[in-house]
């Protein structure tokens, strides 16, 4: 039988492989609650997700980290559920649950039987307006956020550098702030603190309720509005406005040293556009540049050019994440070869940026990559948990479930002229940060 060239076989692979559509329902209740409800009933289990559109960019000035604090107080309890009954009633069903924290969003979640999801409703729904907090909780809760600082971040000195490097790329936008919140902030978090912005962010009317598993949307429905649907809203909410950032008119540079980093590297990010409802085709264009040039270190440009051909780097990669509310950043990063110096690590990086910018994307190379986005769309369906945070995720960061289902149609519609003029738009030094992060200082950081 004669062999079929490499990428015939993965097509039709992908042909035959089991495509478990994701079948979506989305609706509103009354109150102003959203509704996503995804069928999938190959198992009889459920994902709930409750996500408030509110995360530590939304935060009030001087109180970084309240966000995230607050996140842990919902484990706190109410007078229904007091103390840890919450985690302890789902772990006693069979069931997982916990929460996260990011800039634009907060989300709770269980993973239970499906039979159980009533119950996990009446709980969310209940800590939704009847979260009780003692002092003694508070402080306690506040010192647990202030460890999880010490063990991420100061002591990390690529965290460290992390802060510093955000900071820089946003002068004005919260995005330039941590999560976890600056440490002499969150030592003056108090109570009355996490109880105004509990208060004033968690409302069914600021809420998606996601569901995904083994339900159909009638009886989701059913049960959204008796648990959910008695919940008062907030009224009519303003629009999340935050302060914007101005043109950054030059690059910025900054060298962090620290005696405790194990390997140095170069790291350069770049402003750049999210993904916007009914507009998301510069987004997926860099998607397809971020893996052109450090997807995977074997087929990637900065792969092919610095890990293997001068062996430069044993490691580079560029990254892009669209889903944001405002504007993200698209990134490089290069960890030098023994003996290799940061300034000629940049300076490899930099002439394969300005090589690619040149030449432009190879139709090879690209026509292999769509068809990897391809399939990543298709199996990415058969994780039913992977598929209510992706909706929960773009929702609380301003797109539509039209948005989410048309994704996999606008990156395939990608061509390499897009991929380049992305390139063009957003690969500009004049909208930079390059960082890098060293055992000792350096006399001087050139270009």
């Amino acid at each position: 039988m004669p062999r079929l060239p490499g990428l015939l076989l993965f097509t039709l692979s992908l042909l035959a492989a089991p495509a478990h559509a994701d079948e979506v329902t989305s609706f509103a209740l009354d109150n102003g609650m959203d509704v996503v409800v995804i069928e999938d009933h190959r198992a009889p289990v459920v994902v709930h997700m409750v996500w408030y559109k509110v995360g530590a960019a939304d935060e009030p000035p001087g109180r970084s980290g309240i966000a995230h604090f607050t996140e842990h107080l919902m484990f706190k309890g109410t007078d229904a559920y007091p103390g840890k009954a919450v985690s302890e009633i789902v772990e006693a069903n069979g069931g997982s649950d916990n929460a996260f924290t990011s800039y634009d969003y907060t989300a709770y979640f269980q993973r239970v039987a499906a039979d159980r999801l009533d119950l996990m409703m009446a709980l969310e729904a209940d800590r939704m307006v009847n979260l009780t907090l003692s002092e003694a909780d508070v402080l306690t809760e506040r010192d647990v956020i202030l460890e999880e600082r010490n063990q991420r971040t100061e002591n990390s000195a690529s965290a460290l550098f992390g802060e510093q490097r955000s900071a820089a790329q946003y002068l004005n936008h919260p995005y330039g702030i941590p999560i976890i919140g600056w440490r002499a902030e969150m030592e003056t978090l108090s109570r009355q603190d996490a109880l105004d912005f509990y208060k004033a962010n968690y409302t069914p009317d600021n809420a998606i309720l996601v569901v995904a598993g083994d339900v159909t949307p009638d009886a989701v429905r059913a049960l959204a509005q008796e648990r959910y649907g008695p919940l008062a809203p907030s009224g009519a909410r303003a629009a999340r406005a935050r302060p914007q950032e101005p043109p950054q008119l030059a690059e910025r540079r900054i060298a962090f040293a620290d005696p405790r980093v194990a390997q140095p590297y170069v790291i350069r990010s770049y402003l750049a556009p999210e993904r916007d409802a009914g507009d998301q085709d510069e987004a997926a264009a860099l998607v397809y540049l971020a893996n052109l040039l450090g997807g995977d270190g074997a087929t990637s440009l900065l792969g092919q050019k610095l890990q293997f051909e001068t062996r430069t780097a044993v490691y580079a990669s560029a990254f892009y994440s669209g889903t944001s509310l405002d504007d993200t950043t698209f990134g490089l990063i290069v960890v030098p070869a023994e003996g290799v110096g940061l300034q000629q690590a940049e300076d490899a990086m930099d002439g394969v940026l300005a090589e690619f910018l040149q030449t432009g994307v190879d139709p090879e190379m690209f026509a292999s990559l769509k068809m990897q986005l391809r399939a990543s769309n298709i199996y990415a369906k058969d994780d039913v948990e992977g598929l209510a945070r992706m909706y929960g995720e773009a929702l609380a960061s301003g797109l539509t479930v039209q948005d989410v289902q048309d994704w996999p149609d606008v990156l395939d519609q990608v061509t390499p002229e897009d991929v380049m003029a992305a390139a063009h738009a957003v690969l500009d030094r004049k909208k930079a940060v390059t960082g890098w992060l060293m055992r000792e200082d350096v006399p001087e950081v050139t270009q």
